[in-house]
């Protein structure tokens, strides 16, 4: 009966029953590659009523029997007039204009795209906005973007932690092309191992995602989609080259096998060989490090019988070293002739998607993902051993169809995933397998022009955290142009995978406290977290030019947690939350197209994250409360042959934050209670010869700010007092980059 109520919350909305018809628009090629077209114009003749495709050329329109004509057009494409006499979902390809006497118009696609149409808060990055920095990896992608705060979990390691609504990334869902990617053994480095040039676009969805993808997500979502060897260039290098001394070759080559066939090899290489130590402190301020990752993408595409799928073979070797600059891994390792760090994860990952679309009822698919990965990391940091291995299989099945007429869309099917973990900590092992099948069901109305609402909610048996239910909801309210008042609350649930999220501590004096309350994951019970939020986004003219403002708050409230405390300096505790635990966000963001081919975006982000200690309630710590933004664009206008110019420049602005308590240490290994203000510049120059070559100049943190002494116990790591977790902001200082890119069609 206690699950009655979820139930009953989404009955309300099977009833609505206004008509309106949807479909598709995409290109007519002789590639047949099925790309949508987005910002087509869909509209009744003789009638007011009409739309714009979405970003993939989806679109949906208000329906009357009286309405006989529709008609779709775009610049560069020849207008067509459809003859509609019954509702029904439309797939429709335009046809390049051809003539002697055309004219072509072009403008620039945003590099980044909030919907005005979608129930879900998402946000949807280019790969333009991608290169706006040097994005070797995913971790290193979301320099320009306000929502994702970025920072480094230590002062050894040289690992990027991302957070999202005040929370860190094993809060967040991270998956590639829609199956759950970065979590496990890969939570700590995986958003590393994903090269930022096969990255097509990121979606970034704020606060309880949708109930398809699983019941782990509690702060978001993002979803990573790669690009498709159709689409791709048949040839692409990347070289990157920095006064760090760390090179990087990216190479893509894709092939035409035949009308239904494609495939890619895509290889990504990144090496730093050089020891920096700018602080004087003994210790490098970047790891040494080599990897290799490999992928190989198969991809099918029959548009006549309905049929896609893609199939991606990876292989990833990294290794990472750091520590002392006189450490010495062949005579030191595991001794105390000097403290070092190495870290060395061969990854290997198969995944497969299956599509289908009946054509003959276009509303009807069917979907298939599986993935399996098998992860292994053998890794040491001074004394400390930490090992794991982590095989995972991932299944899901869906079915799409509709309820009456295309404003009533459903999402039904199955999900299967299975975990194995295997983990030496010191002399410790844990192992332990986890399973779970379950099954969703997601109701989405569509009345584009007004209301928009998707419902869903998913049982799971799992063997370890047992029978739950997960439901999530969001709404989208529109009542005047341009506008979208939006809602949403949802549940997550998840095992904390303490060792592997939380690997910064092995780099640390501090002795490791499981308080166990008789849980089934290393004697503790899961996480549980409902997340609620508002949002609204206007888009309106300013002095003539394009712009958007958006506000948003969401709220975090923790039923069960996972406590990891820092707050006795020499250990650190894991226990469940007795009490409270929050997180509390608002962001304001302005985007503004001020005049032609210069784009400002600037936000503010306020944060309340607070958790109950067993020494109180305190705020989280290195959780800035304030953030101030801004990124300014700025293209020259393309020329005949293509050359063009682009600029860019981001700043960041952080306010102080709380270090975790260290009275209890000697007053030498004592720190304030909070850190400075931080603020960093980074800027990028383009230089885009033609089509196919550009070269790119660059520089992080040009104003030189550096944290003081990251490394506390710095003279004396194998002491009582060694930390090296006090990070707040850029150990390196300066460093400036220069790449070049090659591309053939």
């Amino acid at each position: 009966m206690k699950y009655l109520k979820y139930i009953i919350l989404l009955l309300p909305f099977l009833g609505f029953s206004q008509e309106t018809i949807s479909g598709k628009i995409i290109e007519d090629n002789i590639d047949d590659n099925n790309m949508g077209i987005a910002g087509a114009n869909v509209y009744w003749l003789n009638t007011q009523v009409g739309t714009v495709t979405d970003v993939d050329g989806s679109f949906t329109i208000a329906y009357q029997p009286s309405y006989k004509k529709l008609i779709v057009s775009y610049v560069g494409y020849k207008t067509d007039t459809l003859t509609i006499n019954t509702p029904k979902f439309i797939r429709h390809k335009l046809k390049p204009s051809d003539g002697l006497d055309e004219v072509v118009v072009t403008s620039r696609k945003q590099t980044t795209a909030k919907s005005y149409l979608k129930a879900e808060n998402v946000m949807t990055v280019s790969s333009d906005e991608l290169l706006k920095a040097a994005c070797c990896n995913l971790s290193e992608s979301f320099e320009t973007n306000p929502s994702i705060d970025v920072n480094f979990a230590d002062a050894i390691s040289g690992t990027r932690q991302i957070k999202m609504l005040g929370l860190t990334s094993p809060y967040i869902l991270i998956a590639t092309e829609n199956i759950p990617s970065v979590r496990g053994a890969s939570q700590a480095y995986g958003l590393s191992f994903i090269p930022g040039t096969w990255v097509e676009s990121i979606q970034i969805t704020k606060g309880a995602g949708s109930v398809v993808n699983g019941f782990e997500s509690i702060a978001g979502q993002i979803n990573t989609e790669l690009v498709k060897p159709s689409t791709d260039d048949k040839l692409f290098v990347n070289l990157y080259g920095a006064t760090s001394e760390r090179l990087e070759l990216n190479a893509h080559i894709n092939t035409k096998v035949n009308n239904r066939w494609h495939t890619g090899l895509y290889i990504h290489g990144n090496t730093h060989q050089k020891k920096h130590d700018v602080n004087n402190d003994g210790f490098m301020d970047m790891p040494l490090f080599n990897q290799i990752n490999v992928m190989n993408r198969w991809q099918y595409v029959d548009t006549q019988k309905g049929f896609v799928s893609f199939i991606n073979l990876k292989f990833l070797n990294d290794e990472k070293q750091s520590g002392e600059l006189n450490f010495n891994p062949d005579t030191d390792k595991l001794t105390t002739n000097a403290w070092g760090n190495e870290i060395d994860t061969q990854r290997y990952e198969v995944s497969a998607k299956f599509g289908y679309v009946n054509p003959e009822v276009p509303w009807q698919s069917l979907g298939v993902q599986a993935a399996f990965s098998g992860h292994k990391q053998a890794s040491y940091f001074g004394l400390n051993v930490y090992d794991i291995e982590h095989n995972s299989l991932y299944a899901n099945a869906i079915y799409n169809s509709i309820i009456s007429d295309s404003r009533h869309k459903i999402k039904t099917g199955l999900s299967y995933t299975y975990d194995h973990y295997d983990e030496l900590v010191n002399t410790t092992d844990f192992e332990r397998t986890e399973n779970s099948v379950g099954g969703f069901f997601e109701y989405n109305y569509n009345n584009l022009e007004l209301f928009n609402l998707t419902a869903g909610i998913r049982i799971d048996r799992h063997n370890l955290l047992g029978t739950f239910i997960t439901p999530r909801l969001h709404l989208r309210y529109s009542p005047w142009s341009k506008s979208a008042f939006r809602a949403s609350f949802g549940r997550g649930k998840r095992s904390a995978n303490i060792f592997t999220e939380n690997q910064q501590m092995f780099s640390t004096s501090r002795r490791i406290n499981i308080l166990s309350s008789g849980g089934n994951i290393y004697g503790l019970d899961p996480e549980i977290a409902w997340n609620y939020g508002v949002s609204y986004l206007q888009g309106f003219n300013l002095f003539g030019r394009k712009a958007d403002i958006t506000f948003d708050f969401y709220k975090t409230d923790f039923t069960n947690q996972v406590v990891v405390d820092w707050e006795n300096p020499q250990e650190i505790n894991f226990y469940n939350l007795d009490g409270k635990s929050f997180a509390n966000s608002f962001q304001a963001e302005l985007n503004y197209n001020a005049f032609e081919g210069f784009d400002l975006r600037l936000a503010y982000k306020f944060y309340d994250v607070k958790t109950d200690y067993n020494s109180g309630r305190l705020e989280r710590p290195l959780t800035p409360r304030h953030r101030v933004f801004a990124n300014v664009g700025y293209e020259t206008a393309v020329k005949d042959n293509g050359s063009h110019w682009k600029f860019d420049a981001t700043f960041n602005r952080l306010s102080q934050q709380r270090f975790s308590s260290t009275v209890s240490n000697p007053v030498q290994f004592q720190l304030p209670e909070r850190t400075p203000a931080v603020a960093t510049l980074n800027t990028q120059i383009t230089k885009v010869l033609s089509p196919k070559f550009e070269v790119y100049l660059g520089g992080e943190n040009i104003t030189n700010v550096r944290q003081p002494n990251p490394v506390l116990g710095a003279d004396n790591p194998f002491g009582a007092n060694f930390d090296s977790t006090f990070v707040y902001g850029p150990i390196f200082g300066s460093l400036y980059y220069t790449g070049l890119r090659f591309r053939i069609d």
